[in-house]
């Protein structure tokens, strides 16, 4: 599988109540489709997947493939602290269709590179569907590096790798050493890097309340091979990121974004609690700053 474009991890709204609200969600699905992001992923960190039941992940997923039918590739998450659920998540979604699988180390266990690989291996042989892995040592606690990557190696269906290090080292490793693994950017503030490095695809929280914007990115510097213009729609978005990034608001900032643009997010299940005033302030205008100078620089070069 080719992973080209725009991935979205699809966030989950909520009512006040903490139940999910399915209709939301099948309206953020068709608002990012017509958005033109090139994917979607169910069961991302961003989706809240681990404040989920097993039994809500599985259904969710259900309903995203029913929904996006065979428009957009779905990529559906199975980290899990169980391998079983990881298992379970990875069957259900050779069950319903689903086009690859999201594979991550399990969080808190902070297992050996041998025994993360392993672990990876049993949930590729649960479905035997494409997988991107997700690199993301500053949640998880280990980082997947190279003895890891060579066992799992082993198996054609670890195609393609989501690098959230940070580390832009391990851009340059992933790069030169591992060409057969597809690099996706999962660093937001590094996305210009990764795809002067080669990648083609980026996984952004933000593109669930600024598709069109983070797919201009990925246009220019993907598509057009202009730098020149990347440079200055990066630039641009460079505050969003710094906002997204402070203070542990990722998701509250994400979800208060989609209902900035007229989506029904909801509020958050535990631990997490919504944004307060100043800090919706602070996102509004980071948010109207961007568009309107990426609209700009987008007229620019269609004048």
């Amino acid at each position: 599988m080719k992973f080209d474009g725009i991935y979205t991890p699809v966030i989950t709204p909520y009512f006040e109540d903490g139940r999910i609200d399915r209709d939301g969600f099948v309206a953020m699905i068709e608002h990012l489709i017509a958005s033109g992001v090139q994917g979607l992923i169910n069961g991302g960190s961003t989706g809240e997947y681990y404040a989920q039941s097993l039994e809500e992940r599985q259904d969710m997923a259900r309903l995203a493939k029913e929904v996006i039918g065979d428009r957009l590739p779905l990529i559906v998450g199975t980290v899990a602290i169980r391998l079983e659920e990881s298992i379970a998540m990875a069957e259900t979604a050779a069950q319903i269709g689903a086009d690859a699988l999201l594979v991550g180390t399990p969080p808190y266990s902070v297992p050996t590179e041998r025994e993360n690989a392993l672990n990876a291996l049993a949930i590729d042989r649960a479905a035997d569907l494409p997988i991107m892995l997700y690199n993301y040592p500053g949640r998880m606690g280990v980082e997947m590096g190279q003895e890891f990557l060579d066992r799992v190696g082993r198996s054609r269906n670890f195609c393609a790798i989501k690098e959230s290090s940070g580390d832009i080292n391990r851009v340059h490793l992933l790069a030169r050493d591992y060409p057969h693994i597809q690099m996706s950017c999962g660093m937001d503030d590094q996305a210009l890097e990764f795809f002067a490095w080669g990648a083609r695809s980026w996984v952004c929280a933000g593109s669930n309340f600024l598709p069109r914007e983070h797919v201009a990115l990925w246009r220019a510097c993907a598509v057009e091979g202009d730098f020149d213009k990347g440079r200055r729609i990066m630039s641009a978005m460079m505050p969003l990121m710094r906002v997204l990034e402070q203070g542990g608001k990722f998701i509250q900032c994400v979800k208060y974004g989609c209902e900035l643009s007229g989506q029904r997010a909801g509020t958050l299940r535990p631990p997490l609690r919504a944004l307060n005033k100043d800090d919706k302030r602070q996102l509004e205008q980071v948010v109207r700053v961007l568009k309107r100078t990426i609209a700009d620089i987008e007229a620019e070069a269609t004048a």
